[in-house]
C-alpha cells in the first residue's frame, strides 16, 4: 500500500504554526479596521477567465503556475493564485461601484503550482487590503502606512525595507516602454530566451528578471524616472512627501516594476533578507486599469498582498497563548465533578484543561508540559468537604476552595 503523505507543496498546520498564522491574521484584520477597511472573501475559485484577463495569458502564473481544471459543467474553473483578482471581479459582478469609495480586507487560501522552497508552498495563505474608487496619491500612501503599521504591531518593522518605485501614467509608460525596446534591442542576442520573448510582448517584465545572463543587461538599463512627463514626476513626490510626514521610511528602487498595463503610478514592496530568495513580504501598487480590463467601469485602485506564512515564519515563535488551568479528577467518583467544574470553569472565562486518565502523577506531569498556571485537584476527601485544592504550579503553593467558590479562587490564574 502507498504511504499517504501531503501533496507536494502542502503541509499540515500543527497548533505551533497556527498560533503564529493566527496571530497575524487577527494583527492584520484589527489594524486594517482601524483605518476603515471592511472585510470580504471571494470564492476559493473563480472561472478561469478571471485570472487570464488580469495576469495574462503568457505569464509564468498563468501558463505554468495556475491550477485550472473542467468541472461537471464543462466550465473551465481555476484555484485563486492570488486575491485582487477577486476583489475586481466582486465589485463588477455585485454592482459595488456605486459605493465608492471601497476599503476591503480579506485573507485565504492561494494555490500556486511552483517549485517548493522556504516561505513558498503550493497551498499559502495571504492578508490583503484593497482601496478602490481613491485615484490620488494619498491613498497610495494609506495602504503602505497599513502595511507598516501591521509589521510594526507585529514586532518585525525593525527586519524589513520599504521599497518604492514609481510606473507613472499611461503617457509615461509608454515613452519608457520605447526607451527600453531600443536598449534591450540593442543586446538582444546576449538576453535569455525569456526575456527575447518578453522584448517582444512585455519589456518591462525583463527588468524583473532573475537570469543571471539578464542581470548584467538590467543593472545599466534606463531608469523610468527619466520618462515621466510632470504628472508623473509631481504624484510621485506627493506619495514620497505623504510617507515623509508619517516617518515611513523608504528606498527608491528603480527596477521595481510591475508587468501589466493595468498598474500605474506607485509600486512598492516590503522585503526582508531573513527569508533568503523569497525576500518580500508585502508587495502592491496601483493598478487603475484593472477593473476596466475586466469588463468594469473605469475604477481606480491601490493595494497590497502579503504572505501569512511569510510573516509568521519572521515573528519566530508562536505569540503565548492563556495558559490552562489543569483540573485532575483522582478516583472514579471524582470523574463526574471534575468534568462539571471544568464546564463550569470555561464559561467562567477560564481556559481549563481536562486530564482525564493516568494517575495524580502523571496528571501532573502533563498538567506542566501543557504549561499549565494552576491545578485543581478534586479527590475523595475534597468531595466529601465539597471542595477542591487548587495548587499554583509556578510556586508550589497550595490552598482549598470551595467548588461553588472555585471561580472567586481563581481570579488571579483568569
Amino acid at each position: 500500500m502507498t504511504k499517504l503523505q501531503p501533496v507536494r507543496g502542502t503541509r499540515d498546520i500543527l497548533p505551533a504554526e497556527a498560533a503564529a498564522m493566527r496571530r497575524v491574521a487577527e494583527v492584520a484584520r484589527g489594524i486594517a479596521s482601524r483605518y476603515g477597511y471592511q472585510e470580504m472573501a471571494t470564492p476559493i475559485f473563480e472561472f478561469t477567465e478571471v485570472f487570464k484577463r488580469t495576469l495574462g495569458d503568457t505569464t509564468d502564473v498563468v501558463t505554468k503556475e495556475m491550477y485550472t481544471f473542467d468541472d461537471r459543467n464543462g466550465d473551465s474553473v481555476t484555484l485563486r493564485p492570488e486575491g485582487t483578482a477577486g476583489v475586481a471581479r466582486a465589485l463588477i459582478s455585485g454592482g459595488l461601484s456605486q459605493h465608492l469609495p471601497l476599503r476591503y480586507y480579506y485573507e485565504g487560501p492561494m494555490f500556486r503550482y511552483e517549485r517548493p522552497q522556504k516561505g513558498r508552498f503550493r497551498q499559502f495563505h495571504q492578508v490583503g487590503v484593497e482601496l478602490l474608487g481613491e485615484p490620488g496619491p494619498e491613498a497610495d500612501v494609506e495602504v503602505i502606512a497599513v502595511g507598516a503599521h501591521i509589521l510594526d504591531e507585529l514586532g518585525i518593522a525593525g527586519d524589513v525595507i520599504l521599497e518604492l518605485n514609481s510606473l507613472g501614467d499611461s503617457e509615461s509608460r509608454a515613452a519608457y516602454r520605447d526607451v527600453l525596446v531600443g536598449y534591450f534591442a540593442a543586446h538582444r542576442d546576449a538576453l535569455s530566451a525569456d526575456s527575447r520573448l518578453r522584448l517582444e510582448r512585455n519589456p518591462l517584465r525583463i527588468l524583473d528578471s532573475k537570469d543571471p545572463d539578464d542581470r548584467g543587461i538590467v543593472s545599466a538599463a534606463p531608469d523610468f524616472s527619466g520618462s515621466f512627463n510632470n504628472a508623473s514626476a509631481d504624484y510621485f513626490a506627493k506619495v514620497r512627501e505623504g510617507l515623509d510626514e508619517l516617518a515611513i521610511a523608504y528606498t527608491v528602487n528603480p527596477r521595481l516594476v510591475r508587468g501589466f498595463d493595468y498598474y500605474c503610478h506607485t509600486a512598492f514592496e516590503f522585503t526582508t533578507e531573513r527569508l533568503g530568495s523569497q525576500g518580500a513580504v508585502i508587495a502592491g501598487g496601483r493598478y487603475d486599469g484593472l477593473v476596466e480590463l475586466m469588463g468594469g467601469p473605469a475604477t481606480p485602485g491601490t493595494g497590497w498582498a502579503s504572505g501569512i506564512e511569510r510573516l509568521a515564519m519572521m515573528m519566530g515563535g508562536p505569540p503565548p497563548g492563556p495558559r490552562p488551568i489543569a483540573v485532575i479528577p483522582v478516583g472514579e467518583d471524582a470523574g463526574p465533578v471534575a468534568r462539571r467544574t471544568a464546564n463550569t470553569l470555561r464559561r467562567a472565562g477560564f481556559a481549563v484543561r481536562l486530564d482525564l486518565r493516568g494517575n495524580l502523577n502523571k496528571r501532573m506531569k502533563r498538567a506542566n508540559g501543557a504549561n499549565a498556571c494552576a491545578a485543581v485537584i478534586i479527590g475523595s476527601d475534597e468531595l466529601a468537604r465539597d471542595a477542591a485544592t487548587v495548587r499554583d504550579l509556578d510556586s508550589g503553593d497550595q490552598s482549598e476552595a470551595m467548588l461553588d467558590r472555585l471561580a472567586d479562587a481563581l481570579a488571579n490564574y483568569r
